[in-house]
């Protein structure tokens, strides 16, 4: 095969990828509360004009400060005056952040076959069923990306040079007032930073200002959107009761430390075929789906079995496999994520579900190909790993066709696009009650 035409056959499958992960995102859920609300947020600044001085809702009484999740849904509308312009921008943003995160892999892992890396980051149930359809936690991945990348690159233990260090702080910076704006779970990244500038500084006091120096930048340049809020309310105001969500919780330790349902589970299922929680929200209409589908129950059961399988390997393979080049500082660092979010949610209103520490998924990634690799260098696991991709891919179209007939925009495209062409948000519906904007 030549080169030419391996860049055509990589540039056919890159834009199956994305055109799927688009017809997935549209034929999502649209109308549950909270995918509405965040909707209605940026279509709201679209026919009002209003400078949205707030974003997400997290209860009634907390909202997350700043314009980007706002503007992240109302500008694309300006471009393009229908419902699934916000969705054709998600979209755009999470491909590429997860083409970037393929290509890191890649890098680090060139033993891994490229063709499983970047169908598996651009197919896996978490990535699809998050980061394609409006609600804020798809919008987190573009901002956990490139900051896990720049941590990862500015620590002298698990860098391999691949991202300048003054682009790594810039990520950095610019990632975290990316995700403070999106997401309470911005809060597990302040440790990272600590750790990172305390290695720059060991490593090297001569340049550590400009590398500060270029995370500051990337700081500024997001966290601008944060500053009319401030301006106009006040520090206090302006925090939107988000200071009330850090409580002492010791309910959450047993929720914590569960075998299956706890942070151990849910972190390493982010990077596992996790698929009944997307078929239905509880066992009824889960086996609705199956008895609806009887013909993919095969499918199904192969891949929950493999989803089950691939975090058990996980935490065997931590104790068992042998080293790999920079594997001791990957398994640790993983270690260490892990224990560091079992401590946050004793401090956390919240229980410990699983879209509450979505923006670790990059780190479960990248633990889980490490784990892979030796075994991805054979024939005959490549082979199932092939298989494995395809019945992911031909259970999330039934998947995807099911939620169109059902939740999807579709199901009444006409309220939206009215709202649209009318200029009045409140035809999709009000904002909730207290809400700050």
């Amino acid at each position: 095969m030549t080169s030419a035409t391996r860049k055509n056959l990589s540039f056919i499958v890159l834009l199956f990828l994305f055109l799927f992960r688009l017809a997935f995102g549209l034929c999502s859920e649209f109308w549950f509360e909270d995918e509405r609300q965040v909707y209605l947020i940026g279509l709201k600044h679209f026919t009002t004009h209003a400078w949205p001085y707030f974003g997400p809702d997290v209860t009634n009484r907390v909202q997350i400060p700043g314009a980007l999740q706002g503007l992240l849904i109302s500008l694309p509308l300006f471009i393009l005056r229908i419902p699934e312009a916000p969705f054709i921008l998600l979209n755009l943003l999470s491909f590429s952040s997860l083409c970037l995160l393929a290509w890191y892999c890649t890098k680090r892992l060139p033993d891994v076959p490229g063709w499983f890396i970047w169908i598996w980051l651009m197919t896996a149930p978490w990535t699809l069923n998050f980061s394609t359809h409006i609600v804020n936690p798809s919008y987190v991945l573009p901002g956990a990306i490139p900051f896990f990348i720049g941590f990862l690159e500015t620590c002298p233990y698990t860098s391999k040079q691949l991202v300048s260090n003054r682009l790594a702080n810039f990520m950095m910076g610019l990632s975290l007032f990316w995700l403070m704006q999106l997401h309470l779970s911005w809060t597990i990244l302040v440790p990272y930073i600590c750790a990172s500038f305390f290695f720059q500084y060991r490593s090297s006091r001569q340049y550590f200002i400009r590398s500060f120096g270029c995370f500051a930048l990337g700081a500024l340049l997001m966290g601008s959107l944060l500053v009319p809020t401030f301006l106009k309310l006040g520090l206090q105001e302006g925090l939107g009761g988000t200071g009330t969500a850090a409580v002492l919780n010791f309910g959450n330790v047993s929720k914590v430390l569960n075998p299956v349902e706890g942070i151990l589970g849910r972190f390493l299922s982010f990077a596992s075929y996790e698929l009944p929680r997307f078929i239905g929200d509880n066992s009824a209409r889960r086996w609705e789906f199956v008895k609806q589908h009887l013909w993919l129950s095969p499918i199904i059961l192969f891949l929950v079995m493999v989803g089950i399988m691939q975090p058990i390997a996980m935490v065997i393979l931590w104790f068992t496999k042998k080293s790999h080049e920079d594997w001791r500082a990957i398994k640790y660092l993983t270690l260490s994520t892990v224990l560091l979010l079992c401590v946050s949610f004793i401090f956390s209103m919240k229980a410990p579900a699983s879209h509450t520490f979505y923006l670790t998924l990059p780190i479960a990634m990248i633990y889980s190909f490490y784990c892979w690799s030796s075994l991805l260098t054979k024939p005959r696991w490549q082979m199932l790993a092939l298989l494995t991709l395809v019945c992911g891919i031909v259970f999330h179209i039934v998947l995807a066709v099911d939620h169109f007939k059902r939740i999807s925009l579709y199901v009444d495209r006409g309220i939206p696009a009215a709202a649209i062409e009318k200029g009045d948000y409140r035809i999709l519906g009000e904002r909730r009650s207290g809400a700050r904007y």
